[in-house]
């Protein structure tokens, strides 16, 4: 029979490999998101708006949101050190953002198994609540980080 791996135990012993791993992200990085906490399953990161991050109508565009939503996701579903992607997501606009606004996007897991991962994703300006995203992660068989035999 096999042994189940505790991967809150792969997070607590791996936690500056997995940290270093999915901090790494050229792509947020060229958009200037930061990743402000890490946890197993949680995942918060901010971004100040740019200028140059707005649409036609002189708010954030939809497609800036989304990717600061999608960072803070990847990050809470890459926690345990299993490498898992995004399989689908859902995101509510509620309210709009514009240059100058620091927008936080927190990325909670709801529920994960041994091959998918629920997360709920909230954005955030100031207090108000500007969009919401749920997001489901497929969990592969592989970890990118190097196990013990003993995990």
């Amino acid at each position: 029979m096999k042994k189940k791996i505790d991967e809150y135990q792969i997070y607590e012993k791996h936690y500056e490999e997995i940290y270093k791993q999915v901090k790494n992200d050229p792509y947020a990085q060229s958009l200037g998101i930061q990743l402000t906490k890490f946890e197993a399953g949680f995942a918060e990161a901010i971004l100040e708006v740019q200028d140059h991050m707005v649409n036609a109508y002189g708010t954030v565009h939809g497609a800036v949101i989304y990717a600061l939503a999608d960072h803070a996701f990847s990050v809470a579903c890459n926690a345990y050190g299993k490498t898992s992607v995004g399989l689908s997501t859902t995101i509510q606009f509620i309210e709009a953002a514009k240059p100058g606004d620091r927008i936080v996007a927190r990325s909670t897991e709801i529920r994960r198994n041994f091959r998918t991962g629920f997360y709920r994703i909230d954005i955030f300006h100031e207090q108000n609540l500007i969009a919401t995203m749920e997001a489901v992660s497929y969990r592969k068989d592989h970890y990118f980080i190097e196990l013990d035999e003993q995990v």
